[in-house]
């Protein structure tokens, strides 16, 4: 397969470049947009062992002069301890304002990565290598970076786009089934958001049959929609969709036992069928969505009151004041945002949980 570039324009330009076997090339790519030559490579524990060699051995080929900093896998990580080390990390490192560091891994390796490199020495560049299906198609693009604070999920950030993001498919092999379900739980929301024809693939077949066109399509609705909208001030609270009872769904297991992917599907759920109810849905939708969740092992409900669902919730980047902005769709490949009386929620979502 020849590389696929997609190329985002707003607010600066970045390429993102998706072709099998890239990895072993990353140095090489990268020499054409850096403009430094020192670097660091941030990576986790469980993706360590798997390609960070090969990454620093390529860098190192292309002339760069490269560290390392690697800290414990896992949600637990995403804090401002982590990002504190990170950033005496680069300063370890050598790293002036003209150098980078390099996210090779998951969600939790880039955003963290991309929050250090915003504020180090007031922002330096950053390279997204994602190694998981989620980081893949979402969270690498798009320029949201942060960690969690005691009160919630990505409470603290800044928007930082990448300097460039490199997508690896064969870096996907790795993957146990439930780390590729997880991405496929971001897969089926951008096919909800935006496209019905994604969804209907994703509920009539397998997505392992189509990885790499599904990676693109995620990847160029994303582009599309940061691009008018790189701020969150209207459409990409679409891609919020599922996400404010998910976060509160992590938050209530304190990040363990349940993925963000399984927690963003109950999340879907739960919307949808309040909107049926409303409705403000077209029949039937929410079960749909249920069934191609269930084709990839992903859970649909929770057993969490709607009170304790919406108390999280309230605490979530989507409330404005005493509204909150809620993802709803209107039919499969259409949603719209609507603001909500933040106390009016767990009426809304009722006994949908």
């Amino acid at each position: 397969m020849s590389a696929k570039i997609i190329s985002v324009k707003s607010p600066k330009a970045y390429d993102i470049i998706i072709q099998n076997g890239q990895l072993d090339r990353s140095g090489e790519l990268i020499k054409s947009v850096a403009k430094g030559n020192n670097c660091l490579v941030v990576t986790d524990t469980n993706v360590e062992p798997l390609y960070l060699d090969r990454v620093v051995h390529s860098l190192e080929s292309s002339g760069f002069n490269v560290s390392s900093y690697v800290f414990p896998a896992g949600e637990e990580s995403k804090t401002f301890r982590t990002v504190e080390n990170m950033l005496g990390a680069f300063v370890s490192a050598g790293l002036t304002r003209s150098d980078f560091a390099v996210a090779l891994g998951g969600g939790v390796t880039g955003d963290l990565t991309g929050f250090a490199a915003s504020i180090y020495q007031r922002g330096i560049d950053y390279i997204g290598i994602p190694t998981t299906l989620l980081a893949q198609i979402d969270s690498s693009v798009g320029g949201k970076t942060g960690c969690d604070l005691v009160y919630g999920k990505n409470l603290a950030g800044a928007f930082h786009a990448p300097k460039m993001v490199i997508i690896d498919p064969d870096c996907l092999d790795t993957l146990d089934e439930k780390a590729y379900s997880d991405g496929l739980a971001e897969a089926i929301k951008y096919g909800v958001i935006k496209s019905e024809r994604l969804f209907n693939r994703l509920l009539q077949d397998d997505a392992h049959n189509f990885i790499n066109e599904l990676i693109e399509e995620c990847v160029s609705i994303k582009r599309d929609i940061t691009e008018n909208d790189f701020y969150e001030s209207g459409e990409r609270m679409l891609l919020n969709f599922g996400h404010t009872i998910g976060h509160s769904i992590e938050k209530y297991y304190d990040f363990k036992h349940i993925t963000h992917g399984e927690a963003v599907g109950i999340g879907m759920v739960i919307m949808t069928r309040a909107a049926e109810t409303a409705g403000e849905c077209e029949a039937g939708v929410a079960e749909l969505i249920i069934r191609c969740l269930h084709n990839y092992k992903l859970p649909a409900t929770t057993g969490i009151e709607p009170e304790k669902l919406c108390a999280g919730a309230l605490n979530d980047k989507k409330r404005r004041g005493k509204d909150i902005k809620i993802v709803i769709p209107k039919k499969i490949g259409t949603c719209t945002v609507k603001t909500l009386p933040a106390d009016d929620l767990s009426k809304y979502i009722g006994g949908n949980k």
